[in-house]
């Protein structure tokens, strides 16, 4: 496996190139791959995000130096010690046309406002999309990205949902996608799915996009619009998570019921827990669901007693990543994939 190597404020991202993309970058340096990761999620994941799709593209591309470029969205709120990570590691989104890119990654946002339209840094995520499109730059777009971009793109809009989605959902190829994003992969796959909204594939559909993977519990998976040489492939989901990630959501949903910020309790995640510990957890909820309080916590269970479900949808994701790359001429070619590496997970 070849080298990783993050680029922030500092180094070979200060280099100026045309506002283009290189689809067929590697037809004269096939040693690197040159991706941008536009982060926008919280601060408690804000550096997790970056192992966990850093890992996920090193996986999918094992035989190359990938260069991890990271970009930031103004407007997205942050704390005192994530605009100190921004500030030394990352570079305006703006930037990210100078960056002479072979593909690019956008991560999603937690919501603040009910219509993505009214969220601070949707000008200048407009403009990304633009650009984006214009260039056929090849862009992984990740839960509320995927959202945000179809909505100012074609107008798809998505829709509230009753409970929040949270969990692992079996996901299956639909029953005409033979594209060529899935080869290599078997008939389905789990995938993690944590979002309060979703897309419609009969909308999606109705626009010019195809749906690749759904899952009968969680609706839409993974869709693609093609523009040009450029690929753009979206996820509902989060294949980049690692085994823990829903599990500390969980935890910080519930955190926030106790605190009185949220109205009412999360759900556990689905498929996550083992049955032994899903008891246990399931009789916090209720104890808090009858008095929230935030030294309920203390009985969480023990990192060593919290038996999770295994990450099973580390090669699939790696495979789908590795399949988009090369249907984008990004210099990578159809071959086996490694499973990502998560440290702690």
């Amino acid at each position: 496996m070849m080298g990783l190597q993050v680029y922030g404020r500092m180094g070979a991202l200060e280099r100026r190139a045309p506002a283009v993309a290189r689809p067929l970058a590697f037809a004269s340096d096939r040693r690197r791959l040159r991706v941008g990761l536009i982060n926008n999620m919280p601060d408690a994941a804000l550096v997790v995000t970056e192992r966990q799709f850093r890992t996920l593209v090193e996986a999918a591309a094992p035989e190359r130096a990938v260069e991890l470029h990271l970009f930031h969205i103004p407007g997205v709120p942050r704390g005192p010690q994530a605009r100190a990570r921004l500030r030394t590691r990352y570079r305006p989104v703006a930037d990210v046309e100078h960056a002479d890119l072979d593909a690019l990654i956008v991560t999603g946002a937690e919501p603040r406002a009910a219509d993505l339209r009214a969220e601070p840094f949707w000008p200048k995520f407009q403009r990304l999309v633009d650009w984006a499109e214009a260039t056929s730059m090849p862009t992984l777009w990740s839960c509320l990205a995927a959202h945000a971009a179809v909505l100012h793109l074609d107008g798809v809009g998505r829709r509230p949902l009753a409970q929040k989605c949270s969990g692992l959902f079996a996901c299956v190829p639909t029953t005409d996608a033979g594209d060529p994003l899935l080869a290599g992969l078997k008939a389905g796959w789990t995938s993690p799915h944590s979002r309060g909204n979703g897309l419609e594939a009969i909308e999606l559909c109705a626009k010019g996009y195809s749906v690749l993977t759904h899952s009968a519990d969680a609706g839409v998976d993974t869709f693609v619009r093609r523009s040009g040489a450029g690929v753009f492939l979206f996820l509902q989901g989060h294949l980049e998570y690692d085994a823990n990630s829903l599990v500390l959501e969980f935890k910080r949903d519930l955190k926030r019921f106790m605190d009185g910020v949220r109205s009412a309790p999360p759900a556990l995640p689905r498929a996550v827990f083992q049955p032994d510990t899903a008891d246990q957890l399931s009789a916090l909820v209720e104890a808090a669901r009858l008095e929230p309080r935030p030294a309920l916590l203390e009985a969480w269970p023990a990192p060593s007693a919290l038996a999770l479900t295994p990450n099973v949808w580390r090669e699939p994701a790696a495979r789908l990543v590795r399949n988009w790359l090369a249907s984008s001429h990004a210099g990578v070619e159809d071959s086996d994939v490694q499973a990502p590496r998560h440290p702690g997970a």
